[in-house]
């Protein structure tokens, strides 16, 4: 049972539980004359966990690279709501300013400082959020070094979340696998987002592993109070842990919905499997 509490501020107004935050309406992207993306349309709700799954080549990490601002897309429209009621487009802006307005994300592939340690990586996710004089930041003294004290509290509260506390001034290239994909997870959660993009955190992992990210992502959506879009292969942990999930099959959306609804659309089952298996329930079918 969980009986850790943590404060963990989130970047801007804040959003009613159950209220749209994140909302995508028809977007299409084109990579020449390949369509990655066809009018998709999403919306994410404040403090939920947002699966978004299909085959390879669906066009999910596309997706997240539009929301993200490393693609922008040809049409449509991605807006993060406030908590004044307002919302603030995302089309358009560089990655670093959409971070700042509270939209954080982790990639496939491990994307960190192999030679630095484990608290300097995650020291990089509040740099965001630092402003000072060049001068004072390379002396660190005065406001400067006040400043990253202060961040640097947050840091420690991550570390201890993600149950880092072992190997924090360890080198990241010297940590397992597992250990790394977990500090990018850290990473990415001190930029203290409104909205976590994960791009399938558990590829590569074993069955225990992934037991222990599925564990984090739970703690950081229910204890840290993120609102998390997960791109994950694995059906199992998608359906154990997500609130709603939406369906991509080269580059359409076929389906969104609740885990148990998303199971039994013949259109997903087909596009995972092909065509249905004649007897199985359909239930059954994806899994």
């Amino acid at each position: 049972m969980i009986t850790r509490e943590y404060r963990f501020p989130l970047n801007g107004s804040a959003v009613s539980p159950g209220e749209p935050l994140l909302e995508v309406s028809g977007v299409s992207l084109r990579f020449g004359g390949v369509r990655a993306l066809r009018d998709i349309g999403l919306t994410v709700s404040q403090g939920s966990i947002h699966a978004v799954i299909g085959p390879n080549g669906a066009g999910k990490s596309s997706l997240l690279n539009c929301v993200s601002g490393l693609y922008r897309p040809q049409q449509g429209r991605i807006a993060l709501r406030r908590g004044d009621g307002d919302s603030v487009s995302l089309l358009g802006r560089r990655p670093h300013k959409i971070a700042r307005l509270g939209v954080a994300r982790s990639f496939q592939n491990i994307e960190l400082f192999r030679h630095l340690t484990v608290l300097e990586n995650l020291m990089l996710g509040r740099h965001v959020h630092m402003s000072h004089a060049l001068i004072p930041a390379l002396l660190w003294y005065g406001p400067a070094r006040r400043q990253e004290i202060r961040h640097r509290e947050l840091a420690e509260e991550v570390i201890d979340l993600l149950e880092l506390a072992a190997v924090r001034h360890k080198p990241v290239g010297a940590l397992a696998y597992g250990y790394q994909k977990r500090v990018e997870l850290g990473r990415a959660l001190c930029l203290q987002p409104a909205v976590l993009l994960l791009d399938e955190p558990m590829a590569g992992m074993n069955a225990e592993e992934k037991e222990d990210v599925a564990r984090y992502v739970l703690d950081v959506n229910e204890l840290a109070g993120v609102t998390v879009v997960l791109i994950e292969h694995d059906m199992d942990v998608v359906m154990d842990i997500s609130h709603r999930v939406t369906v991509l099959d080269f580059g359409e959306l076929i389906a969104d919905g609740t885990p148990s609804e998303v199971r039994a659309d013949r259109r997903v089952i087909e596009a995972y499997l092909g065509e249905e298996i004649t007897g199985m329930p359909a239930r059954e079918q994806v899994r």
